[in-house]
């Protein structure tokens, strides 16, 4: 990402964000799984990937680790986009927290994929990365 900024994603224990993540080749910071575990400290605007745990009801879409992460203001003034991930079997509360911290952030909702991506996903993902990153400074105040 030519003058871009640095990814940070959750992942729980299943690992699929992890492994979408790692899959991209790009710098990225892990909000750890344990709240014991120090939260990463980006240098440089971000972008947020977040996997979604809605309940039926779309309750708990955020993963509270994420929403730790988001509550310190100064991590929070870096985020600039979140993708979303999530599972299509749960109809309208696909990829949700990706809306939720849209709207609680006022940031874009950049890309929305399912469980671990696809090679798709991946190359769409890192194109729209290198677009969104080399029109950000455009914007910018």
């Amino acid at each position: 990402m030519a003058g871009g900024g640095d990814l940070v994603y959750f992942s729980s224990a299943s690992g699929n964000t992890a492994r979408f993540a790692a899959r991209l080749g790009l710098r990225a910071l892990r909000v750890p799984i344990s709240p014991k575990d120090a939260m990463p400290a980006p240098a440089r605007p971000y972008v947020l990937i977040c996997p979604t745990f809605a309940d039926g009801e779309g309750r708990g879409a955020v993963p509270k680790q994420v929403i730790h992460f988001l509550n310190d203001p100064d991590r929070r003034a870096g985020l600039r986009g979140v993708i979303a991930t999530g599972n299509r079997n749960f109809g309208a509360t696909y990829a949700l927290a990706g809306r939720v911290i849209s709207d609680k952030c006022n940031v874009p909702v950049l890309y929305r994929f399912e469980l671990a991506g696809t090679d798709l996903d991946i190359s769409r993902v890192l194109a729209g990365l290198n677009k969104f990153w080399g029109t950000e400074c455009l914007t910018m105040a």
